[in-house]
């Protein structure tokens, strides 16, 4: 005799099959996440181009003589450069003319009695005269030129202590086309070290162009 009962089908239910997991929403970029960093990367990226596409680089440093042959006024056309200027010579480096018109070496301090700097060792101030030969304004950067000792060590500005010079225009500035201005690097070196030579440039990524200090 079968034990087995009749199958009710009012009771009968499907076995349970589990439900599929729900797909983790798609993890968004490093970029998207991070929109202000984003955003200032992106400013400076598009600052370095246009310093690029604006600054020198293209083409040698040039020299120029003060005076024109013949007896004319006026620069004579721009000759190839040495493999370093005087001081007094005009060397043009991207859209920059420079000249280093003055040297002084063995400074304390610059400022005057109430705002001043002073130095580590001793300041080296080169003056100079930077003429913006392009076709478009370039902004001067005291940072872009390095000094240079005997030694070949090299030698950054001192942006702090140049803003304590008077009637500075050359630690940050900008120049229009045409335009000149006048202003000292200042430098700090150790006591006693004599700076042999000066790299000046228009921007961070041009060639630069040397000029002999001694």
């Amino acid at each position: 005799m079968s034990t087995n009962q009749p199958h009710d089908p009012t009771t009968w239910q499907p076995p349970m099959v589990p439900a599929p997991p729900v797909p983790a929403p798609p993890r968004k970029s490093w970029f998207a996440r991070h929109k202000i960093i984003t955003g200032l990367l992106a400013l400076v990226l598009l600052g370095i181009v246009v310093s690029v596409v604006n600054g020198g680089g293209a083409g040698s440093p040039t020299t120029t003589s003060s005076g024109a042959a013949g007896g004319q006024g006026g620069d004579a056309p721009a000759e190839d450069a040495p493999a370093s200027a005087k001081v007094g010579q005009k060397v043009r480096d991207g859209q920059f003319e420079f000249t280093v018109t003055k040297v002084q070496k063995g400074v304390k301090s610059v400022g005057d009695q109430y705002l001043n700097e002073k130095a580590q060792g001793q300041f080296v101030l080169v003056s100079v005269t930077v003429s913006n030969i392009g076709d478009s304004a370039q902004t001067l950067s005291d940072s872009s030129q390095k000094v240079r000792d005997a030694k070949g060590r090299e030698f950054s500005s001192d942006t702090a202590a140049a803003i304590y010079v008077k009637d500075n225009k050359v630690f940050l500035e900008g120049i229009n086309p045409g335009n000149t201005v006048k202003g000292t690097l200042v430098f700090d070196m150790p006591k006693g070290t004599e700076p042999a030579s000066i790299e000046l440039h228009d921007s961070p990524f041009s060639d630069g162009v040397t000029v002999q200090l001694r």
